[in-house]
């Protein structure tokens, strides 16, 4: 499960952990339903070969969020600064059900 502590909501109530390079780089291409992924990278995202837009999450190594992006479309990029380093892909609408903002804090269960 994903929670935002700091508002007490649900991100998520399932998600897959991306541990690998051919998993993370895949990511959410082709799927056809978003599903929550979680994986590490260091300050970038893109959004090519995905069907529809995303919502992204990014938090620091204290699960508080740096960067959110909300509906990336696909076919984008989406950087931050470096200090951030664990992405949160999921279906659209995601961060604005949550309310999650910059500087929440987030309970993750990896």
């Amino acid at each position: 499960m994903i929670k935002n502590k700091t508002r007490n909501t649900i991100i998520s109530k399932d998600f897959k952990l991306l541990k690998d390079f051919r998993s993370k780089s895949k990511g959410l291409i082709n799927s056809n339903s978003p599903k929550t992924v979680v994986f590490y990278t260091r300050f970038g995202i893109h959004t090519f070969g995905v069907r529809h837009p995303i919502d992204v999450i990014v938090t620091d190594k204290e699960f508080r969020v740096i960067a959110i992006k909300g509906k990336l479309k696909p076919n984008r990029i989406f950087l931050w600064k470096v200090k951030g380093n664990l992405v949160i892909e999921s279906e659209k609408e995601v961060i604005g059900k949550s309310q999650t903002e910059i500087n929440d804090f987030l309970e993750i269960n990896l």
